[in-house]
């Protein structure tokens, strides 16, 4: 009987009986599988099958059957990598556990994101799975709280990377002194053997050399022999290989010269300890330089008070932020930072919001406005009522987002993955070649220069710089952009947004502001202003649209209640009021429902052609009115379009709106094409439509009909300020809600990727360059046999270099300045659409 598995599997969509029956037959139709039972009180399934059936077959047959199996996510923070190599195996371990469906492992941040099967796998075994494959791992916590900690653990971990690289040095200095001194400096060298005697001098070597390997150094051996045996050698790996040859021959050399060929017996104890002693010096600026990638999370988390004052029975009382709760009263005094979210029940001031949405001009506020966690108050007390606390604030939501972000892959990296998974290995290999090289065919002595070359290659070829190549860049690039006011939900979208030939545009909400005024409205014979207005007011105060609020505002308040509404998405509503039907859209909306417009039509198209929205309105199915609704451009369109324009970019706007108006607008702002009268779907084939034209495509909307278009795109950017699905449905969110930000955005994709670029360009370079050097290929023609202590010290510098490469984006500048905005271009005639 072949040997078989039970799965225990978590299952969603399921509603009834039926469900669980088809959900059952979906399972068992699987082959292999002996036998499946679903439980719908619980919505579990266990299934028995043969142990060779795959666990993606099982999950690939419910989501066919419209019921996938439940998916969990976990983060865990581990430590113990040192190189790309340790990132592969930490994968591979992750993977390796039965119902994970993905790991992303991030050497910068030394963090992994899991994706696995809920009921299939714990978080806490992931943490284990790790830990065995030997980098400890844990579970990570609150953003607040994980912050604080690797804040504080990076700074434990430089003092004591500090302490190791000063012991090291200060026995280090006598070896170096007394070996390489003396060729350097004849007098020191006749010194010594005057003074000390050769034999004596190599015995003081070993010594001093011998405390540096087995304090300082001993972590080298204690993770590198282990990963070694495992068959799976990393960083660690390389060095104790390296210095444990060269202690090894020298201690021969010292103790039994007569085992080794006559004129051979030399020490290279100072190439062992300056290697130990460079090697962790260059992980104390590595651990300087990480603890500054991750300086963007501390500076958002640091905007959150530990306290606030929440007013209890009239008196303020001063209470820690983690036991606020929904609906506290929550008093403000002029200067300090708010501490959650909320809405203003009381005073106006003006707050600063820089530090979230990166916008320099404070904004009034007042009641009934909302308020945002870490923004701070300006010369007035307000009192608000929390509305968003703990992991639900915005400001929580921005830390979470940037975090994954943070460790996402991007494309590029898994390359440097498949390279590296072999590279430690092929290292191993090319030293072990180098050494029978020169044993074979190298001049006399050959046995101290085959030892020399092949240390040298273990050392230099250290794949460390490949591993941080990307993650740093990326970790420094998402939090400059973060500081910005641009946050990237997917990491990837970083790569993806620098490929980008065209941006394509919404209109309302994005281009502009997205709150449209009532401008003219135009009555049908039988029908009076008064009368359209509160009819039509009324049916569109049960929507959200910017153009329906315009007319609700315009027809005032004591409305009454419309009954039986609907929304058409694309066309417009229809309502009873008052018991009369109102119909309220596009022309499209009239041509549907097959009223007739007659003159209104003439007027529809006039109002359009002067840029501003024409909307109709039927009562009891005779067309009533046509009203011009007109929305001022935002004050950073003009500029963001020249940038784009600028980049090379073409520049596309995609609207639902007439045809005519959104060509007046374009026309305005230097739009290269239009797709007007678009309903959701239609947007989606105009976006292919620019794609095939011209290539990778950016999309800016905000609202729930851009949320398709927003998920087509290569790149899907949504402005903050729109809806929340919308928000979902995109790669990059700009908080500020200004198309400046997709400026910004572009810039720091372009600066990340070339960031990126440099230093996989240099990690690579170097080893490419420096491993045949490092193996004596010059010797032969008079050049040098590199010293396995140059060898590390260039090793160690490689790694520093791509750090502090990756830091420089913290220094990158917006590419529009905030303060300033290009005019809106002036129309002739009663146009309304401006800055």
């Amino acid at each position: 009987m072949p040997d078989t598995t039970r799965y225990a599997l978590q299952i969603t969509g399921l509603s009834c009986a039926g469900c669980a029956g088809r959900a059952e037959r979906a399972l068992t139709g699987v082959e292999g599988v002996l036998g499946a039972s679903v439980n719908l009180a619980h919505a579990t399934a266990r299934v028995e099958a043969v142990a060779t059936v795959p666990l993606a077959d099982l999950t690939r047959a419910l989501t066919a059957a419209g019921y996938p199996a439940a998916e969990s996510e976990a983060a865990l923070l581990i430590s113990g990598m040192t190189c790309a190599s340790c990132i592969g195996r930490a994968e591979r371990a992750l993977l390796a556990v039965p119902g994970v469906l993905g790991a992303q492992v991030n050497l910068a941040n030394e963090t992994a994101q899991v994706r696995y099967l809920t009921g299939m796998v714990r978080a806490a075994d992931l943490a284990r799975a790790v830990t065995k494959a030997g980098y400890p791992a844990r579970l990570s916590g609150p953003a607040e709280d994980e912050a604080e900690q690797a804040s504080r653990r990076n700074a434990e971990a430089v003092f004591a990377l500090g302490r190791q690289v000063l012991i090291a040095a200060l026995l280090t200095l006598p070896v170096f002194l007394i070996e390489m001194g003396g060729h350097v400096i004849p007098a020191l060298h006749h010194w010594v053997m005057e003074n000390i005697g050769i034999k004596n001098s190599n015995l003081l070597q070993f010594v001093l050399t011998f405390a540096v390997l087995a304090g300082p150094g001993r972590q080298f051996y204690t993770k590198g022999f282990p990963a070694l045996f495992r068959g799976a050698p990393d960083m660690n790996a390389l060095v104790a290989l390296g210095t444990s040859a060269a202690f090894g021959f020298s201690m021969i050399s010292t103790f039994a010269p007569g085992l080794l060929p006559a004129g051979t017996a030399n020490v290279y104890y100072e190439a062992a300890a300056v290697i130990v002693a460079l090697i962790l010096t260059g992980r104390f600026l590595e651990a300087r330089a990480k603890g500054r990638t991750g300086a963007a999370i501390r500076k958002l988390v640091g905007l959150q008070p530990k306290t606030a004052m929440v007013v209890l029975a009239g008196d303020p009382i001063e209470t820690l932020v983690e036991e606020i709760g929904v609906g506290d009263l929550i008093r403000v005094r002029p200067g300090e930072r708010i501490a959650v979210d909320g809405e203003i029940s009381s005073g106006s001031s003006y707050i600063d919001e820089s530090m979230i949405s990166g916008e320099p001009v404070p904004v009034a506020k007042s009641h009934g406005d909302e308020v945002t966690a870490g923004t701070i108050n300006g010369n007035a007390a307000l009192e608000f009522r929390a509305t968003r606390v703990g992991r639900d604030t915005v400001l929580a939501q921005i830390i979470r987002m940037v975090e994954q972000a943070q460790g996402a892959k991007l494309p590029v990296q898994g390359l440097v993955d498949r390279i590296t998974l072999w590279f430690v290995p092929a290292v191993m290999a090319a030293a072990a070649l180098t050494v029978l090289a020169w044993s074979v065919f190298g001049p006399a002595p050959s046995l101290p220069l085959a030892l020399v070359a092949g240390v040298s290659v273990l050392i230099i070829a250290c794949p460390c710089a490949m591993g941080l190549a990307t993650p740093t860049s990326i970790m420094v690039g998402i939090g400059r952009a973060a500081q910005m006011g641009v946050l990237f939900r997917k990491g990837d979208a970083l790569q993806r947004l620098q490929e980008v030939r065209v941006v394509a545009l919404d209109k309302t909400g994005t281009l502009t502001e997205g709150r449209p005024a009532l401008t003219e409205l135009i009555c049908a014979e039988g029908f009076t202003r008064e009368e359209v207005l509160r009819l039509t007011g009324a049916a569109e105060a049960q929507s959200e649209h910017p153009v329906a609020r315009a007319i609700t505002a315009a027809a005032g308040k004591g409305l009454a209640k419309a009954e039986a509404f609907e929304a058409i998405p694309g066309y417009g509503l229809r309502a009873e009021v008052e018991g009369r039907t109102v119909l309220a859209g596009a022309a499209r909306l009239m041509a549907r429902e097959g009223i007739t417009l007659g003159p209104l039509e003439t007027e529809g198209q006039r109002l359009a052609e002067r840029g501003e929205t024409p909307l109709f309105a039927a009562i009891d199915g005779t067309a009533a009115a046509v009203m011009a609704v007109a929305d001022p451009v935002k004050p950073g369109t003009p500029a963001a379009i020249k940038a784009f324009h600028d980049q090379g970019l073409k520049v596309a706007m995609i609207t639902g709106d007439a045809a005519a108006t959104a060509q007046t607008i374009a026309a305005r702002l230097g739009i290269d094409a239009v797709k007007a009268e678009c309903l959701p779907a239609d947007k989606v084939t105009a976006l292919q439509e620019l794609q095939t034209e011209h290539g990778a495509l950016a999309y800016v909307g905000d609202g729930i009909n851009d949320a398709p278009a927003l998920a087509a795109a290569d790149a899907g950017i949504a402005i903050g300020t729109g809806t929340d699905v919308a928000i979902e449905a995109a790669d990059v969110v700009l908080v500020s809600g200004d198309l400046r930000g997709v400026v910004n955005a572009l810039t720091v994709s372009r600066a990340t990727m070339r960031n990126i670029r440099q230093n996989l360009g240099w990690a690579f370079g170097y080893n490419v360059l420096l491993l045949p050097v490092a193996a004596g290929v010059l010797y032969p023609f008079g050049g040098p046999l590199l010293s396995p202590a140059l060898a590390a010290g260039v090793m160690a510098l490689s790694s520093v270099f791509v750090l502090s490469n990756a830091l420089r984006l913290r220094r990158l500048k917006p590419a529009i300045d905030e303060e300033r905005a290009a005019p809106v271009p002036e129309t002739g005639g009663k146009q309304e659409v401006r800055a």
